[in-house]
Protein backbone atom coordinates (compact mmCIF):
# COMPACT_ATOMS: atom_id res chain seq x y z
CA UNK A 1 0.00 0.00 0.00
CA UNK A 2 1.14 3.38 -0.50
CA UNK A 3 3.25 5.17 2.55
CA UNK A 4 0.87 6.44 5.27
CA UNK A 5 1.43 10.01 4.69
CA UNK A 6 0.69 9.73 0.76
CA UNK A 7 -2.71 7.43 1.17
CA UNK A 8 -4.04 5.77 -1.75
CA UNK A 9 -4.09 8.08 -4.77
CA UNK A 10 -4.43 5.97 -8.25
CA UNK A 11 -5.97 2.67 -8.31
CA UNK A 12 -7.68 0.57 -10.93
CA UNK A 13 -10.02 -1.91 -10.33
CA UNK A 14 -9.49 -4.82 -12.64
CA UNK A 15 -11.96 -7.46 -13.56
CA UNK A 16 -12.27 -10.83 -15.18
CA UNK A 17 -14.40 -13.63 -15.67
CA UNK A 18 -14.78 -16.88 -18.54
CA UNK A 19 -17.34 -16.35 -21.39
CA UNK A 20 -20.22 -18.80 -21.12
CA UNK A 21 -20.88 -22.04 -22.67
CA UNK A 22 -21.53 -22.42 -26.02
CA UNK A 23 -25.48 -21.74 -26.61
CA UNK A 24 -25.72 -20.28 -23.37
CA UNK A 25 -26.48 -16.51 -22.94
CA UNK A 26 -23.68 -14.40 -22.65
CA UNK A 27 -22.55 -13.22 -18.82
CA UNK A 28 -22.08 -9.80 -18.57
CA UNK A 29 -20.65 -8.33 -15.30
CA UNK A 30 -20.31 -4.52 -14.41
CA UNK A 31 -17.61 -2.79 -11.95
CA UNK A 32 -19.88 0.24 -10.68
CA UNK A 33 -18.42 3.02 -8.72
CA UNK A 34 -20.29 5.69 -6.45
CA UNK A 35 -19.27 8.62 -5.80
CA UNK A 36 -20.12 10.63 -2.20
CA UNK A 37 -19.94 13.68 -0.63
CA UNK A 38 -18.87 14.94 2.35
CA UNK A 39 -22.54 16.39 3.25
CA UNK A 40 -24.36 12.97 3.01
CA UNK A 41 -21.50 10.54 3.03
CA UNK A 42 -24.05 7.28 3.09
CA UNK A 43 -27.09 8.98 1.28
CA UNK A 44 -27.50 9.22 -2.55
CA UNK A 45 -24.43 9.34 -4.52
CA UNK A 46 -23.24 12.39 -6.31
CA UNK A 47 -22.35 10.28 -9.41
CA UNK A 48 -22.46 6.88 -10.84
CA UNK A 49 -19.37 5.53 -12.75
CA UNK A 50 -20.55 2.46 -14.91
CA UNK A 51 -20.58 0.86 -18.76
CA UNK A 52 -22.49 3.89 -20.27
CA UNK A 53 -22.00 6.90 -17.73
CA UNK A 54 -18.12 8.36 -16.85
CA UNK A 55 -17.38 11.01 -14.16
CA UNK A 56 -18.36 14.59 -15.05
CA UNK A 57 -14.56 15.64 -13.81
CA UNK A 58 -12.93 12.60 -15.29
CA UNK A 59 -11.67 11.10 -12.21
CA UNK A 60 -12.97 7.92 -12.33
CA UNK A 61 -13.29 6.11 -16.08
CA UNK A 62 -14.04 2.58 -17.04
CA UNK A 63 -11.14 1.87 -19.65
CA UNK A 64 -12.64 -1.63 -20.69
CA UNK A 65 -15.96 -3.31 -20.87
CA UNK A 66 -16.91 -6.38 -21.68
CA UNK A 67 -20.61 -7.75 -22.44
CA UNK A 68 -19.68 -11.33 -22.56
CA UNK A 69 -15.98 -11.82 -20.86
CA UNK A 70 -13.89 -12.59 -24.47
CA UNK A 71 -10.46 -12.00 -24.72
CA UNK A 72 -7.29 -12.52 -22.74
CA UNK A 73 -6.65 -10.86 -19.45
CA UNK A 74 -9.30 -8.75 -17.59
CA UNK A 75 -12.68 -8.15 -19.01
CA UNK A 76 -13.40 -4.89 -17.23
CA UNK A 77 -11.14 -2.43 -16.00
CA UNK A 78 -11.99 1.17 -13.93
CA UNK A 79 -9.10 3.46 -13.09
CA UNK A 80 -10.14 5.94 -9.89
CA UNK A 81 -7.67 9.19 -9.41
CA UNK A 82 -8.35 9.84 -6.15
CA UNK A 83 -5.91 12.31 -6.30
CA UNK A 84 -7.85 14.41 -8.42
CA UNK A 85 -11.36 14.41 -6.99
CA UNK A 86 -12.81 17.37 -5.30
CA UNK A 87 -12.45 18.35 -1.51
CA UNK A 88 -16.06 18.06 -1.48
CA UNK A 89 -16.22 14.46 -2.43
CA UNK A 90 -15.05 11.96 0.24
CA UNK A 91 -16.74 8.50 -0.06
CA UNK A 92 -16.19 6.35 -3.35
CA UNK A 93 -17.77 2.57 -3.04
CA UNK A 94 -16.42 0.14 -5.77
CA UNK A 95 -19.08 -3.00 -6.70
CA UNK A 96 -20.20 -5.27 -9.13
CA UNK A 97 -23.05 -6.54 -10.46
CA UNK A 98 -24.26 -8.59 -13.07
CA UNK A 99 -26.70 -7.73 -15.95
CA UNK A 100 -29.31 -10.39 -15.45
CA UNK A 101 -30.64 -10.97 -19.56
CA UNK A 102 -31.58 -13.90 -19.13
CA UNK A 103 -32.20 -16.42 -16.31
CA UNK A 104 -31.05 -15.72 -12.59
CA UNK A 105 -27.59 -15.92 -12.25
CA UNK A 106 -25.10 -15.50 -9.16
CA UNK A 107 -21.22 -15.19 -8.98
CA UNK A 108 -21.17 -18.83 -8.13
CA UNK A 109 -22.61 -19.63 -11.81
CA UNK A 110 -20.26 -17.52 -13.53
CA UNK A 111 -16.73 -19.21 -14.03
CA UNK A 112 -13.29 -17.93 -12.79
CA UNK A 113 -14.75 -14.53 -11.47
CA UNK A 114 -11.96 -12.56 -10.33
CA UNK A 115 -11.27 -8.90 -9.25
CA UNK A 116 -7.70 -7.30 -8.27
CA UNK A 117 -7.52 -3.77 -7.13
CA UNK A 118 -3.55 -2.31 -7.11
CA UNK A 119 -2.21 1.23 -7.19
CA UNK A 120 0.76 1.03 -9.29
CA UNK A 121 2.73 -2.11 -9.13
CA UNK A 122 1.26 -2.69 -4.98
CA UNK A 123 -1.87 -5.27 -5.05
CA UNK A 124 -4.27 -3.55 -2.67
CA UNK A 125 -7.01 -6.69 -2.92
CA UNK A 126 -7.38 -9.68 -5.01
CA UNK A 127 -11.14 -11.42 -4.59
CA UNK A 128 -12.71 -14.62 -6.58
CA UNK A 129 -16.43 -13.94 -4.90
CA UNK A 130 -16.19 -17.07 -3.05
CA UNK A 131 -17.64 -15.21 -0.09
CA UNK A 132 -20.89 -14.20 -2.06
CA UNK A 133 -21.53 -17.21 -4.22
CA UNK A 134 -25.27 -16.97 -4.11
CA UNK A 135 -24.97 -13.11 -4.97
CA UNK A 136 -25.45 -11.03 -7.98
CA UNK A 137 -24.19 -8.31 -6.79
CA UNK A 138 -21.39 -7.09 -4.53
CA UNK A 139 -19.29 -4.32 -2.86
CA UNK A 140 -15.63 -5.23 -3.15
CA UNK A 141 -14.11 -1.52 -1.81
CA UNK A 142 -14.14 1.67 0.07
CA UNK A 143 -12.22 4.76 -0.10
CA UNK A 144 -12.89 7.05 2.20
CA UNK A 145 -11.13 10.44 2.67
CA UNK A 146 -10.02 11.64 6.16
CA UNK A 147 -9.54 14.51 8.23
CA UNK A 148 -6.15 15.64 6.96
CA UNK A 149 -7.63 14.75 3.41
CA UNK A 150 -5.76 12.10 2.68
CA UNK A 151 -7.79 8.83 0.68
CA UNK A 152 -7.48 5.40 2.66
CA UNK A 153 -8.69 2.03 1.22
CA UNK A 154 -10.78 -0.68 2.62
CA UNK A 155 -11.50 -3.81 1.75
CA UNK A 156 -15.27 -4.08 2.00
CA UNK A 157 -16.88 -8.02 0.05
CA UNK A 158 -20.85 -7.89 0.89
CA UNK A 159 -23.06 -9.55 -1.60
CA UNK A 160 -26.61 -8.94 -2.49
CA UNK A 161 -29.37 -9.84 -4.52
CA UNK A 162 -30.15 -6.98 -6.26
CA UNK A 163 -30.89 -5.74 -9.88
CA UNK A 164 -28.30 -3.61 -11.36
CA UNK A 165 -30.47 -0.75 -10.74
CA UNK A 166 -31.84 -1.45 -7.20
CA UNK A 167 -28.04 -2.24 -5.98
CA UNK A 168 -26.88 1.24 -7.18
CA UNK A 169 -29.06 2.64 -4.65
CA UNK A 170 -27.87 0.22 -2.10
CA UNK A 171 -24.07 0.78 -2.78
CA UNK A 172 -24.17 3.66 0.02
CA UNK A 173 -25.64 2.28 2.71
CA UNK A 174 -23.63 1.80 6.04
CA UNK A 175 -22.54 -1.74 6.71
CA UNK A 176 -25.36 -3.11 9.22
Amino acid sequence: MSSLNKGVEKVQVALRWDPSPSGAPANDLDVIAAVYSADDPHGEPVHLVHFDRRSPDGTITLNRDSRTGLGFGDDEVMTLELDRMSDSYTRVVVGVTIQQGGPRRTFGDIANVGLRITEGYDELARHDFAAVSDATAATVAEFTRNGSGVWEFREDVRGFDADPDSFARLLGAAPA
